[in-house]
């Protein structure tokens, strides 16, 4: 692959960043922590600065255009509604040098949304790490264990982003340019949604088992990581991994066994506490029950009361 202009395995990267927020921030100590140098990020809330000087302490805080400039390696994580608009400033700026390698981390877009700096001589990649980042110390072990959807316009550019993701400690999966908002619904689907689910599910336990209870039981109040989180967390936990593992035969309960009663019961329980909650709990039902192919009474039942 010689005399192309762009190394597969690049050794030593210098490296900016725009901007330092979560995902930026982590996966540029992720980079420093894999012996390329993060020179340079931009940071413009309180949080991000905090975030830049803690986990990328010898970077320097600059304008996006000195960053741009200075870069081997751009990675810009910003959010999907601001790519496509900061990469037309770049591109209209002229201030990234051709053969520069520039990164974004949306999971929404592949390499098209770079086309203006492609036109301009760089080498563009989609490097989505799949996985949710809290600005917590967690994030970086974290990335040992994800995957990250990437996007080349070539196979020199997979090589690349291979190799980068690789050095991060994620497992690279390659999503074809026109699969990228189906591969980012489906992540958005099975990550997001669960944490409403799990929200859900504890408010409605906190009512449940409010009152007096046994003798040394803690007291069921509003904060996170109490009695009703740890009363689900083994079973949510567990229905994870069964769905992973063995797909919808993992499926029990009364929706998956068809039984009508014990669902208007649920339904009605709810809806006393939330009814929020019970469209919700109704409509995952009605997916539920579809998917298990069950009671059609019961799809009866959930479809007249959307």
């Amino acid at each position: 692959m010689r005399g192309t202009g762009f190394d597969p395995a690049p050794a030593r990267l210098t490296v900016g960043i725009v901007s330092a927020g979560r995902v930026g921030s982590a996966l540029g100590a992720a980079l420093e922590r894999a012996g390329h140098v993060v020179f340079g990020v931009s940071a413009i809330s309180d949080a991000s600065v905090h975030r830049a000087r803690t986990r990328l302490p010898e970077s320097e805080i600059l304008p996006v255009e000195e960053v741009a400039r200075r870069s081997e390696l751009m990675l810009l994580a910003v959010p999907d509604a601001e790519l496509a608009g900061l990469v037309r400033g770049l591109a209209g700026a002229n201030v990234v040098r051709s053969g520069t390698i520039v990164a974004h981390t949306s999971g929404a877009n592949g390499v098209a949304v770079l086309g203006p700096l492609a036109a301009t001589g760089v080498l563009p990649l989609a490097i989505h790490p799949a996985m949710t980042f809290t600005g917590h110390d967690e994030d970086l072990a974290r990335l040992g264990n994800a995957c990250f959807g990437v996007t080349a316009a070539d196979d020199i550019g997979y090589a690349i982003a291979q190799s980068l993701v690789i050095e991060m400690g994620g497992e690279p999966v390659r999503v074809a340019e026109e699969n990228r908002r189906l591969y980012h619904a489906a992540l958005a689907h099975g990550s997001n949604h669960l944490v409403t689910l799990i929200v859900d599910a504890v408010a409605a336990l906190r009512e449940a088992l409010s009152g007096p209870g046994l003798l040394g039981q803690q007291i069921v109040d509003g904060q996170p990581n109490g009695l009703a989180e740890r009363l689900l967390a083994p079973l949510a936990s567990a229905a994870l991994d069964n769905a992973l593992r063995r797909g919808p035969s993992a499926l029990t309960g009364p929706v998956a066994r068809g039984d009508v009663a014990a669902v208007a019961a649920h339904l009605e329980a709810l809806d006393a506490v939330d009814p929020r909650i019970a469209d919700g709990y109704r409509a995952l039902s009605l997916r539920t029950a579809r998917l298990a192919d069950t009671n059609p009474e019961l799809i009866e039942l959930l479809e007249e009361r959307r």
